[in-house]
């Protein structure tokens, strides 16, 4: 039935197509595979009369030298490049296999740690006596004037690059002629962008470290010196405790040392080196594979060829990472929107991480926590859309790991903005102390009445029960717990003496909470000072 409709579909295609001035006469059958190839090309045709419609399906495509300016592709009726692969071919490659196959429209900002891999592997072929010193220098003194093409912008992307090694070596090739075709020796594109990646991400890593670290400076500063703001302490929503401040915001900055501590792991598994394993047996000429991961400042080297082309696993650690630490700041923005409303209070959102409403005039919207809430979701996807390309592959290198790049490059560049618009927002929050203070009721008290029993040896569980009753009471008297008197108190349990009243202070219950981790303040700047310590 499907297959009717669609043959149904394409011959009213046809119909419509030869009523109008077109390249096409009618709708081809779909019974053999060359006419489907066929209805393809009538797709990317028509993507060219209809760009507007059709532009969503090219976003974040390459755009080659040879394409119209309206955005759709025209391939040119010169020979097509030679490929680096292409020695058992006779046939051309489809232009739809060519710009579903590419990835140079992504993997362009790999140019630097190519060349550099490059460089460092043309020294190492030339240690394993395979090429000469000249040769040596001639690829590393031409890959520097490409690296320089690169970072003046006039890097010139032609057909038949497929990928950043394909235009890097293209272009070497062009510089330095026949003697460019010595640098691949033994190596793969297998093994050359699982480091290429590696080099990358660890670089990347470090700039998000440091990115990480301000964030919890700042953190530590504002906890010091906010220390003696208190305010209501929650579970499940509901009124708890009197707590810190500093204290709640040392809570959320835990959870970032911990994000920076798996940061810091991680990083131990990207400096790993694969170059010198080749498409998957390994190298045939002797590499000095250790020397050559000195050369490129790894730690260490893949301890098998066949893992080291197909391991994806740290870049599943960082995504996992990133979606740890989105989720983290997303639940650190929900507090503060629940703070920063009308009914809270507790905290005003600064101008320079606001906006507003194109309707109502008197918005003001904390579109920055929002954004941090929402972009969680983001790196989760990712995370999730890379462990199901691994889920189900062969040993070694496949295609499939081609979908890699895309996911870790916006994951890394999402945290690249959501660091540092967390340490603005954090840096510029500014407390409303007095409504933190009208918070503070006197029931969140309670637990300290079943403590003042406690302390006079009655059971927990059992002050509890008499705290609750103390509660009950108020409720019925129609006041807060903390207006109940010695009289009204003594009848509950004996035990209850005149100084029971000084239970009602919440400095005191603050206070009281001393122990390493609590709410009290030696406690809080002990935690400051501990945080602050330990990103030295």
């Amino acid at each position: 039935m499907f297959r009717g409709l669609l043959t149904s579909s394409a011959k009213k295609f046809g119909k419509s197509l030869s009523s109008t001035p077109s390249p096409f006469k009618a709708a081809p059958s779909l019974s053999t595979t060359a006419n489907w190839k066929n209805i393809a090309r009538i797709g990317l045709a028509a993507s060219s009369l209809f760009p507007a419609c059709c532009a969503g399906a090219g976003a974040g495509a390459l755009t080659f030298s040879s394409e119209a300016k309206a955005g759709s592709r025209r391939f040119s009726s010169e020979p097509a490049p030679k490929k680096l692969w292409g020695g058992r071919f006779t046939g051309a490659t489809d232009p739809l296999m060519e710009r579903f196959n590419e990835s140079l429209s992504f993997d362009k900002r790999l140019w630097k740690v190519d060349i550099e891999g490059s460089c460092a592997y043309a020294r190492a072929l030339c240690k394993a006596g395979i090429i000469t010193s000249e040769e040596s220098k001639a690829m590393v003194d031409g890959l520097g004037k490409v690296a320089k093409e690169w970072e003046s912008g006039i890097f010139e992307i032609k057909d038949g690059d497929e990928d950043i090694h394909t235009a890097n070596e293209r272009r070497l090739g062009e510089i330095i002629g026949s003697v460019a075709g010595k640098l691949h020796t033994g190596r793969s594109r297998n093994d050359q962008v699982a480091t290429d990646v590696r080099l990358w991400l660890k670089q990347e890593c470090m700039v998000i470290r440091s990115l990480l670290v301000e964030l919890l400076k700042t953190a530590a500063n504002r906890a010091e010196s906010e220390v003696d703001l208190l305010m209501p302490g929650y579970t499940h929503l509901q009124p708890a405790q009197a707590i810190r401040w500093s204290h709640w915001m040392l809570c959320h900055a835990s959870k970032w040392k911990r994000d920076l501590e798996r940061l810091d792991d991680l990083v131990k598994r990207v400096d790993v080196m694969p170059l010198g394993s080749g498409a998957l047996a390994g190298h045939p000429f002797g590499l000095d594979r250790a020397s050559l991961a000195k050369d490129l400042n790894f730690a260490q080297i893949t301890t098998n060829s066949l893992d080291a082309v197909s391991d994806r696993d740290f870049i599943a650690e960082f995504l996992f990472f990133a979606s740890m630490l989105g989720i983290h700041f997303s639940q650190w923005s929900e507090d503060l929107i629940i703070y920063g409303t009308a009914e809270f209070g507790y905290v005003k959102q600064s101008d320079a991480y606001s906006t507003g409403s194109s309707l109502m005039p008197q918005k003001k919207n904390p579109d920055a926590l929002e954004l941090l809430r929402g972009k969680s979701g983001r790196s989760i996807g990712q995370l999730v859309g890379l462990l199901t390309v691994l889920k189900g592959l062969p040993s070694t290198y496949n295609k499939d790991l081609q979908e890699d790049k895309e996911l870790l490059f916006d994951c890394v560049d999402t945290l690249h903005a959501t660091i540092p618009i967390s340490t603005g927002v954090l840096s510029t929050l500014e407390p409303v102390g007095s409504a933190m203070s009208s918070g503070l009721h006197g029931e969140m008290l309670a637990t300290d009445l079943a403590d003042y029993l406690v302390r006079k040896g009655v059971p927990f569980r059992e002050t509890h029960h008499i705290a609750g009753e103390a509660v009950a009471l108020a409720e019925d008297k129609g006041c807060s717990l903390t207006d109940l008197t010695y009289t009204d108190l003594a009848p509950l349990h004996e035990l209850f003496e005149p100084d029971v009243t000084d239970v009602w202070q919440m400095e005191a219950s603050v206070e009281a909470r001393s122990a390493a981790g609590g709410t009290s303040k030696e406690a809080v700047l002990k935690q400051a000072r501990d945080l602050r310590d330990s990103l030295e």
